[in-house]
């Protein structure tokens, strides 16, 4: 069971984002005819966009009444209340158990606000690698998305020796609240799925107790999460990659970008697009190339996870396409919507990406993608049983926003969370 930070580089999804999203807000009247919108590259013919409630994956919905989903408890919580709710900024992981020097010497760093000290893996979930994080439920649940965190259903599952999994992953691997899943480390064990529900750090798909994590064979306290002021984030981050022993690293959770003139603007809202709307996009040549890179896999599978060639998650065909023009890309939707800065769908040009808030358990998550064509449809790979497909646009209700990508953005985004 890899442990370094290199196996879990799916956890570098923001979980928070302190960024400057500028640019009109979106508009929900994009007409395929609209000022200044750039016709398709590849000749589709002109549509009107979707702009109902149809939902963008109709598997990915639960209504707009829905709320996480947990068993319900036939006893009183196991685990102490919610008292309050913090952000995870920085998660460091080591291969081993990191001393209780380490966490002392974190926890004194003048920024930092909150620390503890988890267990963090990839392991196979039927059969698929996750990111699982082994936890003190009384205490962890401060880190969580505050629905998630609030649930004493779900923490008191978790401390009964159970599993609870991201909305998207239950939903789209199949799994059946109140089912089993094998869960596969150095030793194998079915745990029962107490909850679908959004942690709050992007990537993280399983949570368990930190007892069942080190029977799976999980390092007891490899990683540590810290919650710390916005002011002191970027020395602290630097700070603690000197306090931490050799092969750990430390994943920053939250994105700082800084907008002309050097100020930080804090933006919870869940919307898409970061940085100046001055800055260039994609070469003609390079957006010609991934497009027709995208286009080519229509047709192929959706899988989740995967990232091509011949299967997609929705964020793995962004990634592929685009790296088929020499463009780096995040891995997961909530990154790739900091990879450009902000676009009104009325100013809509091929080749933007176009997000979606379809996790109710967390309704500012970013957890959809579909790339832009032009003349009023879009191409993505929707979820299982269907193949990537190219539909008219959607700019309904759980439409997040578009950007344009910067490549140099990108990358950098990308590298950080590598």
């Amino acid at each position: 069971m890899p442990a370094a930070v290199a196996t879990l580089a799916v956890l570098g999804t923001l979980a928070g984002v302190l960024a400057a999203v500028l640019g009109a807000p979106p508009r929900s009247d994009l007409s395929a005819g609209a000022a200044g919108a750039a016709p398709s590259l590849l000749n589709l013919p002109v549509v009107r966009p979707t702009s109902g409630d149809t939902p963008v994956a109709p598997g990915m919905t639960m209504g707009t009444s829905a709320h996480l989903m947990a068993l319900p408890g036939s006893h009183p919580p196991a685990v102490a209340p919610l008292r309050r709710t913090l952000q995870a900024d920085l998660l460091i992981v080591a291969p081993h158990t990191l001393p209780h020097s380490v966490l002392t010497a974190v926890s004194r760093l003048p920024g930092v606000t909150a620390i503890e000290q988890i267990e963090a893996v990839r392991m196979r979930i039927n059969g698929a690698y996750t990111a699982v994080l082994g936890v003190d439920p009384s205490v962890f649940r401060t880190f969580a998305a505050r629905p998630t965190g609030a649930s004493n259903a779900l923490w008191d599952g978790v401390a009964s020796g159970g599993i609870a999994v991201s909305y998207t992953m239950g939903k789209l691997d199949k799994l059946t609240l109140g089912g089993t899943v094998a869960a596969t480390g150095r030793t194998a064990k079915r745990l029962r799925v107490v909850a679908f529900g959004t942690m709050g750090i992007g990537g993280v798909n399983a949570v368990v107790s930190d007892s069942v994590a080190r029977s799976l064979g999980a390092p007891a306290g490899n990683a540590i999460v810290v919650s710390m002021r916005t002011s002191d984030f970027t020395a602290d981050a630097a700070a603690a990659g000197r306090l931490i022993p050799k092969g750990a690293g430390v994943e920053q959770l939250v994105s700082l970008i800084t907008v002309p003139g050097g100020a930080v603007t804090v933006n919870g809202s869940g919307a898409a697009g970061a940085g100046p709307a001055t800055e260039g996009g994609v070469a003609a040549a390079q957006l010609d190339t991934a497009l027709r890179a995208a286009m080519s896999r229509r047709g192929l599978p959706y899988v989740w996870g995967a990232a091509g060639p011949k299967a997609f998650d929705c964020s793995g065909l962004v990634q592929w396409s685009f790296a088929q023009a020499g463009i780096a890309m995040p891995r997961v939707a909530a990154d790739q919507a900091l990879a450009g800065p902000a676009v009104p769908v009325s100013r809509l040009q091929p080749g933007d990406l176009l997000f979606y808030h379809t996790d109710p358990t967390d309704p500012t998550y970013i957890s959809h993608v579909a790339i832009y064509l032009g003349n009023g449809w879009m191409i993505q790979a929707p979820e299982p049983g269907q193949d990537v497909e190219i539909v008219p646009a959607d700019v309904g209700s759980e439409f997040a926003g578009a950007i344009r990508v910067n490549p140099a953005q990108a990358a950098a985004v990308a590298g950080r969370v590598a």
